[in-house]
């Protein structure tokens, strides 16, 4: 009798237990595609200021065109907006709101502003360290928002805006998201340029505190210059306002569309062989004929995070290891500015193979 209950209860377990997976596992599939949408600045920090506009109205009013426009195509999506209203929120609660609502995509809108009242133009941001004076003073500009929270000494671990010696905690901090955040970039220049006849100024990369802690894709549009009169007027339009908001729309569509087959894609190639699921996938960066230590300058920043593996009497140096090729293959591409011959090699049961 003892044994018959024991087994009752085992059961009973089995099921709770595979109910519970199976719910966790739709649940998953079932997982709505997020979009964050960042209208920058609010409240009592008004970004840049125009003759006519307020950069912080503009940016609210362009971020609520884009998310109905999408909402009406895409019903599926699940819209986030960091605020609705005019409304201070600190950059790191921008962040937050994306990271806890699991994002898979975040988009932060801004309006530009320079001395030199002549240049005009978009341009969209993606992280990664600065390639010019002039993105890193966009940088700047953005970044000192974080003068208006309390105690961001503390919050930001002692990030100053002004200084450019704090940009060095900008290593592309997002490898494994840029490659996608930059081709969603690209289609927004190519839709500006082609369809809303602005002037592309082109992708570009700078160090945003908005962009460094998000864990997705993401990219900061500058949407045009303040600073000069007849873009200023132009944004200033509904039929401006309009016409880059459907850019920006359309722009969604494709990376949408891109989202939806990878996902897709994985799905159908789940079951896995054996053979498969036991490959390991690593980055080999560069082969050494005695082992390197911690000073090695050819190692650079990396060497923490390496391995070697020895083979014909050769010290061999890799970075990464997953079973997921196309997150190596990603590792490997953001890894060619520094190691340009860089290549994947996999490992079975911790045997190299070809």
């Amino acid at each position: 009798m003892r044994f018959l209950s024991s087994s009752i209860f085992l059961v009973f377990i089995y099921f709770i237990f595979s109910f519970l997976t199976v719910s966790a596992k739709d649940a998953n599939e079932k997982k709505p595609f997020v979009l964050v949408i960042d209208p920058g600045h609010g409240g009592r920090d008004p970004g840049a200021i125009g003759a006519i506009v307020k950069e912080k109205n503009f940016n609210l009013s362009i971020a609520l065109r884009i998310g109905d426009i999408i909402k009406v195509k895409h019903p599926d999506v699940q819209i986030i907006y960091t605020r609705k209203t005019d409304k201070f929120i600190p950059l790191i609660e921008r962040v937050q709101i994306a990271n806890t609502n699991k994002a898979d995509l975040f988009i932060s809108i801004h309006a530009n502003s320079v001395k030199n009242k002549k240049v005009f133009g978009t341009e969209t941001y993606t992280l990664g360290l600065s390639k010019s004076e002039e993105n890193l003073e966009v940088a700047k500009k953005e970044n000192s928002v974080i003068l208006l929270e309390d105690n961001y000494k503390i919050t930001y671990e002692g990030f100053d805006p002004n200084s450019s010696e704090s940009y060095i905690i900008f290593e592309m901090m997002q490898n494994q998201h840029l490659d996608r955040s930059v081709s969603f970039a690209s289609k927004i220049q190519k839709e500006f340029s082609q369809n809303a006849k602005r002037t592309d100024r082109g992708v570009r990369q700078a160090e945003f505190i908005v962009l460094k802690e998000t864990g997705m894709p993401c990219v900061l549009i500058e949407f045009g210059f303040l600073s000069n009169l007849k873009e200023e007027k132009y944004l200033n339009t509904n039929e401006g306002k309009r016409s880059l908001a459907r850019c920006v729309a359309r722009s969604f569509d494709q990376f949408k569309l891109e989202h939806d087959r990878k996902k897709t894609f994985k799905a159908s190639n789940a079951i896995k062989t054996e053979s498969q699921t036991d490959l390991v996938y690593k980055v080999q960066i560069l082969t050494a004929n005695k082992k390197l230590n911690a000073n090695a300058p050819n190692l650079k920043k990396y060497y923490k995070d390496t391995t070697y593996y020895m083979e014909q009497g050769m010290y061999k140096y890799t970075l990464g290891e997953s079973n997921d090729k196309e997150e190596i293959s990603i590792l490997r591409n953001s890894l060619l500015n520094d190691y340009k011959d860089a290549f994947i090699i996999a490992f079975k049961n911790g045997e190299k193979i070809k």
